[in-house]
């Protein structure tokens, strides 16, 4: 309500005893709330003591008020609030009082519900304006210590902290001691959410900024923190963790320390600045500031908690939930000026405490704790770029180079400290995207030397890293790898010879993972390394493996997995490199996997032996694993397949007989392999391979027999009590002591085998944060993954995501079930009933079998482990023959049995899983199944009182719905609905949690059908929301500490979000409905918890969507600026998708709200946090719609950006001022130049910038507003210049300038995109200044300028063709003319196709020695600008002179590359061994470089054909040079050498294109068709199109583009269709004469005339089926009309005179139908009568025996006559058009008759009436008639008889019609019109009199003069325009004969004379004083 309305309404207490009751309240005390807000200051008064009073009583709720619970409390205090915010604040003192007393009455004491709301308005009251501290202080602790319920005793610290927070200076000391006291109880206390408000309370009780802080006090609270971490959920450690870091925070602040403690402080280690000694100045000062404690003790008060022997895992976990609110509380300038400090006290303290290296799984657990905190919080949303560099060079200073110890006395760092240094440098480098100079140097030599580190670990996070770092910094990329293969070789030689070192094969090893590592960059950055290099690694692989078989075992080993890792990463670099090699490579495969024999089975091996066999086995199932990875389906042929699988079972077979002998083998000997992977877990290795192998190659070629065994053994290893790999004696004893708790909890990183594939994705159902998720996730994780559990991952494509996270596999062991279930998962639903039954029986005893009660942990891994399995197996079963046997009830019914009892299990994991393959099996299986499901569901929720079993059974229902969809499920809804609701109110947190979420699914699955329970819902959502228990804080102990991780009100919403969708629009009808909703979304958005927060928002976003009158958005949008400056993330990431759909609904409206600042905040969001996604969006989605009206303020923003420094160029300027400094002072110095670096931006913020000046550029020069381009035009229209695109032209060419000098790759490329637009958009536009010139001349310099730093020294391969295209768009845009004046851009256009002659590397600019696949692009880049440059040479001459003297290489070089895409295409080994230098060994970059290429040059050869050009003929024949003397090249039967390669080129362009394709590729079909036209000339093609075959391949296609093509592209067919008849015609017809008709119908020509025809058809009369939308304009069908009516001649002519007339005949009546068309809106006829006048041409001295000529005219004149006749009595524009045509077409046919072809009279004479007819109706026909008319008479003149008859019929009406003007003219003004039909008449009479001879002549005045006369009115002033135009007309008939004029004077009537006489004086009379020569003057006088 506005303010000034009516007053605030007082509640209606009669409405409250009804059954909406609460629902009334509710809503009164929200439009209360919302009106005190906004009614005016003396209304508030007026009724405030009533209100007031009103409030008091709600919480009282006394009869009738209902108890107040959550919202209503809520409401209240937020009413009282706004009461004294803007009322009268005096009788807040009896409020409160009010309020005590509730909670103080002992007798009766205050219901609950009354106490908990008047304790939380006293919070809410006291937070605000704080008053009665001392009293309020008492009751709460009060409150606290009683036995009250929980929520009660939490509310009353809640209020507590409230109070302190306003009025914590009115606390005396003692009440302070006692508040202090308690609260540190309260941290112990039972309830957690006691202790989540007790830490609250702890906080502003100490305050960071007060003085009187000690170390004790630290210290012990801190303790009493670690105690609670325990016991505690996520949401209290994150509580405990907010107070221990505020706690630790403030020990950094400085307070003055008296002098005396410092001493005594000062045998702790002092704080490296301050080195003076305290003591030596005691009589200057007694104090001095500092603070308590230095960084390193700080966080050595965590350490030393988290280093305890009895710490848990999920204290431990805890206290690094403290560490990074910790780190997060100092900000970051003190992360980043500590970095070395923080990493430092990882290392020290953590990672090398014996504690934390004990075994693996700590090691592990240790490593993603300390990540989480370095990685997720301090690298990504922490350091800036500055940072960033720092850090790299810190960890690379402080841990990379420091191994090996060089010098004596210095200590190597420990591997687990390396390889946490590495993987964070890894990540930083990703972060990092392009690293500075400073950082390869940093890096690159500390890299290669760790690659040869002693621990396995370090060397494979070695690899990881210099992969990351070649990846982001390709200059170094061909180096690194060349000096890798070096060392590899040597070591390779030496691992044979005695003196090697010990450690060889491990150095060798790593070299190897290393050299993997980068031959996996290799894809993504092809143009920096040579083909060379990855065949001679291959060549060296395959020795290596020859030469293995002559060493000892252990050397053999080494070998064999050093080759096949090499061969495994070759895998990569695609089918184009692994096809010449897979023969080789099968054989290979099939030696180190023979079949197996009974020798292998044969007892006696020893552990060594069987360990080299499972090596060799491993390492090639690898091989074979990536080669099916990146080479399907291009070479896993059939065949390949069912080799590989054969292999594959081969090795499957031998890993089960080393299963069958492991009891045999000798236990000592297992036991000192162990070390590293051990033959166990080199079986799994193997065995996961095997199966990831049969999962990619697909089961097409795998016989049923061996899918059967595969199904058996994966069964075995995942469900099985055999598959367990651990103890089995151990086991026992854990199951029978009962030490086993939970499989989630196992910390021997294998968990009895369990899987560690996720059955859900989603992990921020919380709407968490992801870093505190992730920490929390850390307590229950049984497995952690790692990069050095399997090399091969170290060649896995790179996912370039934002994560910048390593692949991490898991451990082996876990591998290989990973890999069985997902296998199972592939193969079951492959198989038929009776072996899916089969297997199902099998898997379901397997898991129940006696044997796992022995063994608890094996039986939950294997349940877990087949749970997983079933529902992968429903996931993929999604086929119809899958589908019908998973839900045959022998598979369905067991299957059911078994999900049934999983369901109730107590494990969440397991319920979600089986409630989900519930629902698909039901979805499945059919309606029987589905309803007995339902009916089990029921009675199972109505008998088992365990809430974990109801809440499985609720997640089932839900599952159920969503599966089976609405419409099948539609009869169970209500049902379902009835349980789900009253599950929702069982007070257990897990129940009702878990039904709420079910039923958001349900009315999801729903949908429409929900509707009939929308109101119940809504209902009960709201009674939800009252509930006590179940609120977070409410219900018994037990509940209340369930509840943390289960929020309900997340859900809630959740729900009401699912009803707003099912209401849809129709939420605009209801305003009750509406009004709830929108009532409880503003409750759910205040609320604390940012989850609810967020799902509020998600609300509000559907809501905007369906009623956004409803939604008061300026509100909303400061709602949201106010969440994005808020370090709380969940809320910034919801804030800024619900900001992109405000934008996206209207930016225009949002720029009024938000205006630039809100712009320039997401920009400065992209800088301060990079991760935050969503952000571009929003900003490109606003520019998309706005930049349109205002381009100046966009480009000032991006300008802001891109006038500010990035960190890389910063660090390099510094590297360069610095010299040589050492490595301290380095790092130091880049570290303080944080102070200066405010002005900093990250690149990748200004990469976007560019982007969106790319945007701006594209949208503003698409949109077609002239004023943005042209400022002359802009002044005309009066629009101000400064805010137009054009007047920024200087500005952006400025901004490419920066951009093109800078350090970063991607920014040089995208500067170069800006520079590219800015000349494409103005390369036309004139100077505003000087008319005659361009805008842009006067910009040559700067522009050269900003495109010669991509020639330089540091330049890549892809800046360089990019500025290639850049020169080319610049010289041909046509601002420069003068080749004189190109100057330095010319230049390097020429230089670099002189350079690509030749067939070495190419060097451009000075920029360094390129490689050959770099070469091969510039060279491809070069001659497409070239072609560019040809191809606008049409349009601007001047080019002509450019492209001149290149013509001869250009055409032999344009032909070559077009050979070589061809090549490419056919993915041919070699077309030709001599071939363009590195293309037949191309991997597939020669497609990626040439596919955007071929069109363009394509295009410059079919130009350079059509002018004849003799070079190109000669490239096409394969010479250097063209031919000195002409051939009769018309005349040749061979084709050009290159004549199939182009032609084939063209047709696969022609034959793959689509109708409806993008403007691209129509162009690249029209560019195909031009060259078509050329080739099939003679020249070109010889007698190629005489073989039928060839012929009628062509034809087709011809064909089938005449069907699908769209006009623009058909215009070139007809053209190239005219051509190919041309040059068949030569080879054809011999003496002109063709025999019979038939054998002419089925002649090639012919078939070119019906194409032609067909084609005429379609664009005529449209297709049969209606009309035809092609999407063509007007003008392109005109065109199209006239080209294929040219066509059609031009064949048709080469038949021979006789037949020539049939095809005429053929012709023409196509045109008729055009004639009669009525159908079509547009005049076809007009502009194409040209093509009717083509047609009728023919030589008048032909003789015409059988009258065929005459007949066709006759015939087609009749039909236009007729046409016309047929429209008499009709009108409209559609007739108009039709009579016009026909009219014009008649009159075109008369006037192009030869003489010798007879017309008949009547039809002379019928024309002739039709066009006075149409002269005398008048309208806009009367002006064509008299156009007719004119045209007639005057062509009359040349003496054809027949018109002269025309003249004669056609004079009365063009009189009569001018007399009729004449009588219409002297009312008004004349129109247009009518002046224009005299105008013409007139003309054809002037004709008419001058055709005459002198002595008939007066006799034709006498006709002509009278009318002419009628027109003159000499009194009226000015003369009217028909006056002027008679004069004139009778003074021309004049001067041309005077005697006749004078003759016919004479002869009129007295008036009529004088009219004329005074008319011709008065005309003469103005006339004499412009001196006219005074002749007729006289002729004038003498009558």
């Amino acid at each position: 309500m506005a303010a000034g309305d009516t007053a605030i309404e007082l509640l209606d207490e009669s409405k409250l005893s009804g059954e909406n009751g609460e629902i009334y309240l509710f809503q009164w005390l929200s439009s209360t709330e919302k009106q005190a807000k906004r009614a005016n200051v003396e209304q508030l008064k007026a009724c405030q003591a009533e209100l007031e009073a009103i409030m008091v009583k709600i919480v009282t709720a006394s009869e009738p008020y209902p108890p107040p619970g959550r919202p209503i409390r809520r409401l209240v205090a937020s009413c009282l609030q706004a009461f004294y915010l803007r009322g009268e604040t005096k009788s807040l003192f009896d409020t409160i009082q009010a309020f005590l007393k509730i909670l103080t009455e002992t007798k009766p004491p205050a219901k609950e519900s009354s106490r908990i709301a008047a304790v939380y308005c006293i919070g809410e009251l006291m937070g605000t304006y704080g008053s009665q501290m001392a009293e309020v202080a008492v009751v709460t602790i009060k409150l606290y210590r009683s036995s009250s319920p929980i929520i009660l005793r939490t509310y009353a610290l809640y209020a507590l902290a409230k109070a302190l927070s306003t009025a914590k200076r009115a606390v005396t000391d003692s009440v302070a001691k006692d508040i202090i006291k308690h609260s540190k109880n309260a941290l112990g206390d039972k309830a957690l959410s006691v202790q989540r408000a007790a830490c609250e309370v702890l906080i502003l009780m100490f305050p960071s900024g007060d003085g009187t802080r000690s170390v004790a006090d630290v210290e012990s609270i801190l303790n009493l923190c670690v105690r609670s971490l325990e016991s505690a959920d996520q949401l209290t450690r994150k509580s405990l963790a907010k107070l221990a870091a505020h706690m630790l925070a403030s020990t950094q602040i400085e307070r003055v320390v008296p002098v005396a403690d410092t001493a005594k402080k000062g045998k702790k280690p002092q704080n490296g600045d301050e080195d003076e000694d305290p003591t030596s100045t005691p009589h200057v000062t007694s104090e001095e500031a500092k603070p308590i404690m230095t960084p390193s003790e700080m966080l050595q008060q965590l350490s030393a908690h988290f280093n305890k022997p009895q710490a848990t895992r999920r204290t431990r976990v805890g206290i690094f939930d403290i560490y990074s609110a910790l780190l997060w509380k100092l900000g970051s300038s003190f992360v980043e000026s500590n970095y070395a400090l923080i990493v430092n006290h990882f290392m020290t303290e953590i990672v090398t405490n014996p504690r934390s290296s004990g075994s693996r799984y700590e090691v592990l657990f240790v490593r993603s704790l300390i990540e989480l905190v370095l990685r997720d919080l301090v690298g990504v949303r922490m350091l800036g770029e500055q940072a960033q560099i720092a850090a790299i060079q810190e960890l690379s200073n402080t841990y990379l180079k420091r191994w090996p110890a060089l010098m004596p006395g210095q200590s190597a760092p420990s591997p687990l400290c390396l390889v946490i240094a590495l993987r964070e440098v890894s990540g930083l480098l990703q972060q990092l995207g392009n690293a500075p100079s400073p950082v390869q140097d940093a890096l690159s030599d500390p890299l290669l030397n760790l690659l040869s580190h002693p621990s396995h670990s370090v060397r494979i996070n070695t690899a990881w890293a210099l992969r990351c770092f070649c990846y982001s910094t390709p200059l170094r990329l061909p180096k690194v790898l060349l000096s890798v293969v070096e060392k590899l070789q040597r070591d390779v030689s030496s691992l044979t010879t005695p003196a090697a070192p010990s450690d060889i094969h491990l150095r060798a090893l790593g070299h190897a993972y290393g050299l993997a590592a980068l031959i996996a960059v290799i894809p993504d950055r092809p143009l920096y390394v040579s083909y060379d290099i990855s065949a001679k690694v291959f060549d060296m692989a395959v020795q290596i493996l020859k030469r293995a078989g002559e060493h000892d075992v252990k050397v053999a080993r080494i070998e064999i997995e050093i080759a096949w890792t090499c061969i495994a990463s070759l895998m990569t670099l695609g089918p184009n490199f692994v096809r010449p090699h897979l023969p080789q490579l099968l054989v290979l495969w099939r030696n180190a996997l023979p079949k197996p024999t009974t020798k292998d089975g044969a007892a006696g091996r020893s552990v060594a032996e069987w360990e080299f066999l499972l090596h060799v086995r491993e390492s090639t199932v690898g091989a074979i694993h990536c080669f099916l990875k990146h080479n399907s389906p291009a070479l896993v042929t059939a065949d390949v397949t069912r080799r590989i699988s054969s292999m594959l079972g081969n090795g499957l077979a031998f890993a089960n007989t080393y299963i069958t002998n492991r009891p045999t083998l000798n236990p000592e000997e297992l036991q000192a392999e162990s070390k590293g992977l051990g033959i166990d877990g080199r079986e799994a290795l193997l065995r996961s391979r095997i199966f990831q192998c049969f999962s990619l190659v697909g089961f097409s070629g795998v016989t049923e027999s061996v899918q059967s065994s595969l199904l058996q053994s994966v069964i075995t290893l995942f469900a099985s009590p055999d598959g367990y790999a651990g103890s089995s004696v151990q086991a026992a004893i854990a199951s029978s002591t009962g030490t086993f708790t939970s499989i989630w909890q196992s910390v021997d990183g294998y968990a009895y085998g369990l899987t560690n594939l996720q059955t859900e994705d989603n992990q921020d159902w919380m709407n968490r944060d992801s870093i505190e998720t992730s920490i929390d996730e850390m307590c229950q994780k049984p497995i952690i993954t790692a990069l050095e559990h399997d090399p091969l991952y170290l060649c896995q494509t790179i996912i370039d995501d934002s994560s910048c996270r390593a692949p991490e596999p898991p451990p082996a062991t876990t591998a290989a079930v990973d890999a069985s279930i997902l296998l199972f998962a592939e193969l079951l639903p492959l198989q038929d009933v009776t072996q899916t039954t089969r297997i199902v029986t099998q898997l379901l005893n397997s898991i129940g079998s006696p044997k796992l009660e022995k063994n608890t942990g094996r039986k939950a891994a294997a349940l877990v482990n087949t749970t997983y399995a079933v529902v992968f197996a429903l996931r993929q079963g999604t086929s119809a023959s899958a589908r019908q046997v998973l839900g045959n009830s022998q598979v369905a019914t067991p299957l059911a049995t078994f999900l049934k009892d999983v369901l109730v299990d107590g494990d969440a994991a397991l319920r979600k899983a089986s409630s989900e393959a519930i629902g698909r099996l039901a979805s499945v299986a059919g309606t029987n199944f589905l309803t007995s499901q339902v009916k089990t569901l029921v009675d199972q929720v109505v008998n088992n009182r365990d809430p974990h079993g109801r809440a499985g059974c609720a997640l089932a229902f839900g599952a159920i719905h969503s599966h089976v969809g609405g419409l099948a499920a539609g009869p169970l809804l209500k049902t379902t609905v009835h349980v789900l609701m009253s599950l929702i109110n069982d007070p257990h947190p897990v129940v009702h949690f878990w039904a709420l979420s079910a039923l958001a699914r349900v009315i999801d699955a729903a949908s429409l059908a929900y509707a009939p329970f929308v109101s119940s819902t809504l209902g009960l959502l709201f009674k939800v929301y009252m509930m006590e228990s179940h609120e977070p804080d409410g219900g018994s102990l037990n509940h209340v500490n369930i509840s943390g991780d289960l929020p309900v009100y997340q859900v809630v919403c959740q729900n009401i979000d699912a009803v707003i969708t099912v209401l849809g629009p129709d939420i605009q009808e209801s305003t009750r409905t509406r009004t709830l909703v929108l009532d409880l979304v503003h409750q759910f958005i205040d609320e604390e918890d940012d989850g609810i927060c967020v799902e509020a928002i998600k609300c509000i976003q559907h809501f905007l969507m369906f009623a956004p009158d409803h939604v008061h958005v300026p509100e909303l949008v400061t709602r949201f600026r106010g969440y994005l400056a808020s370090p709380r993330r969940p809320l910034k990431l919801a804030s800024i998708n619900a900001l992109y759909q405000l934008v996206q609904r209207d930016a225009l409206s949002m720029s009024k709200l938000g205006g630039d600042r809100l712009v320039e905040e997401l920009f400065a969001m992209l800088d301060d946090d990079s991760s935050v996604d969503g952000v571009r969006n929003v900003i490109a989605s606003w520019l998309q719609q706005t930049v349109i009206y205002n381009p100046s303020a966009w480009i000032d923003l991006c300008q802001r950006i891109m006038s500010r420094t990035t960190a890389s160029q910063q660090a390099a300027d510094a590297a360069a001022k610095r010299g040589e400094l050492d490595d301290e002072g380095q790092s130091l110095s880049v570290g303080n130049t944080s102070t200066s670096s405010r002005q900093t931006s990250r690149w990748r913020t200004q990469l976007f910038a560019l982007q969106c000046l790319h945007n701006i550029c594209a949208v503003v020069g698409r949109s077609g507003r002239r004023e943005h381009l042209d400022i002359a035009f802009a002044r005309s229209q009066g629009i101000p210049v400064s805010g137009l695109l054009v007047s920024r032209v200087p500005d952006l060419i400025k901004i490419a300038f920066t951009a093109s000098a800078a350090h970063v790759t991607e920014i040089r490329l995208e500067g170069l995109t800006v520079l590219r637009d800015v000349i494409e958009i103005f390369a036309k536009v004139p100077d505003p200044d000087y008319e005659e010139n361009l805008l842009l001349e006067q910009h040559q310099a700067p522009i050269t300028a900003a495109l010669t730093p991509a020639f330089s020294s540091d330049s890549t391969p892809e800046i360089l063709a990019s500025a290639i295209g850049t020169c080319a768009i610049f010289v041909g845009c046509g601002v420069v003319k003068d080749i004189g004046r190109m100057g330095r851009i010319l230049k390097l256009l020429t230089s670099a196709l002189e350079q690509s002659k030749g067939s070495g590397m190419l060097s451009l600019g000075d920029a360094a020695e390129l490689s050959p696949n770099a070469s091969v692009m510039l060279r491809i880049a070069t001659l497409s600008a070239w072609a560019e440059l040809e191809v606008a040479s049409t349009q601007q001459a001047y080019l002509v002179e450019v492209v001149k003297p290149h013509r001869a290489t250009l055409a032999s070089l344009w032909v070559s590359s077009l050979r070589d895409y061809a090549s490419v295409r056919v993915d041919a080994e070699s077309l030709d061994e001599t071939a363009a230098g590195a293309l037949d060994s191309y991997s597939s970059l020669g497609r990626e470089v040439l596919l955007p290429a071929w069109p363009i040059i394509l295009h410059a050869v079919a130009i350079a054909m059509q002018k004849d050009d003799s070079t190109i003929l000669a490239a096409m024949d394969g010479q250097e040079s063209a031919p000195t003397q002409p051939t009769a090249a018309d005349s040749r039967d061979e084709p050009t050498v290159f004549f199939f390669v182009v032609f084939g080129l063209v047709y696969e362009a022609l034959a793959t294109s689509t109708p409806d394709a993008d403007p691209d590729a129509q162009r690249t079909s029209i560019i195909s068709l031009q060259a078509l036209k050329c080739l099939v000339r003679r020249k070109y093609c010889g007698k190629v199109f005489n073989d039928p075959p060839l012929f009628e391949e062509l034809l087709n296609l011809f064909y089938r583009m005449a069907l699908t093509e769209p006009s623009g592209v058909q215009i070139h067919l007809v053209e190239a269709i005219a051509s190919l008849a041309e040059s068949i015609k030569t080879g054809n017809m011999t003496n002109g004469h063709a025999s019979g008709t038939a054998d002419v119908l089925s002649s090639p020509l012919a078939h070119c005339l019906r194409i032609c025809a067909y084609i005429l058809r379609r664009v005529i009369s449209g297709p049969q089926s209606g009309a035809i939308h092609d999407g063509s304009t007007p003008v392109e069908k005109v065109r199209l009309i006239v080209a294929a009516f040219e066509a059609f001649s031009a064949v048709a002519a080469s038949f021979g005179p006789s037949k020539s007339e049939d095809f005429r005949a053929i012709a023409i009546t196509l045109y008729c139908d055009l004639l009669k068309d009525e159908v079509s809106e547009l005049d076809l006829v007009g502009p194409t009568l040209q093509a009717l006048k083509a047609l009728l041409d023919r030589p008048a001295n032909l003789p015409d025996p059988d009258q065929k000529y005459g007949r066709i005219v006759h015939g087609l004149l009749s039909a236009c006559l007729m046409n016309i006749d047929a429209m008499s009595g009709r009108e409209g524009p559609m007739c108009n058009k039709k009579i016009k045509s026909n009219l014009l077409a008649a009159v075109l046919i008369l006037t192009v008759l030869p003489t010798t072809v007879a017309v008949g009279r009547p039809i002379i004479e019928h024309c002739c009436f039709l066009i006075s007819q149409k002269l005398l109706e008048g309208g806009e026909l009367s002006l064509t008639a008299a156009h007719c008319a004119k045209t007639l008479i005057m062509a009359s003149a040349s003496g054809n008889p027949v018109l002269k008859q025309c003249a004669r019929l056609l004079l009365p009406g063009l009189v009569e019609c001018i007399a009729k003007a004449a009588a219409s003219s002297d009312e008004a003004a004349s129109s247009e019109h009518l002046l224009a039909t005299v105008g013409e008449i007139n003309k054809a009479l002037s004709a008419l009199f001058m055709s005459l001879p002198e002595d008939i002549r007066p006799r034709a005045l006498g006709v002509i003069m009278p009318v002419l006369i009628l027109f003159l009115n000499p009194s009226r002033q000015p003369p009217s325009a028909l006056h002027t135009q008679s004069v004139t007309q009778l003074l021309s008939l004049a001067a041309a004969s005077p005697a006749a004029f004078k003759d016919a004077t004479s002869r009129l009537e007295a008036p009529t004379r004088e009219t004329l006489e005074t008319s011709v004086r008065q005309a003469l009379g103005g006339k004499t004083t412009t001196a006219e020569p005074a002749k007729p003057q006289i002729s004038l006088r003498s009558f």
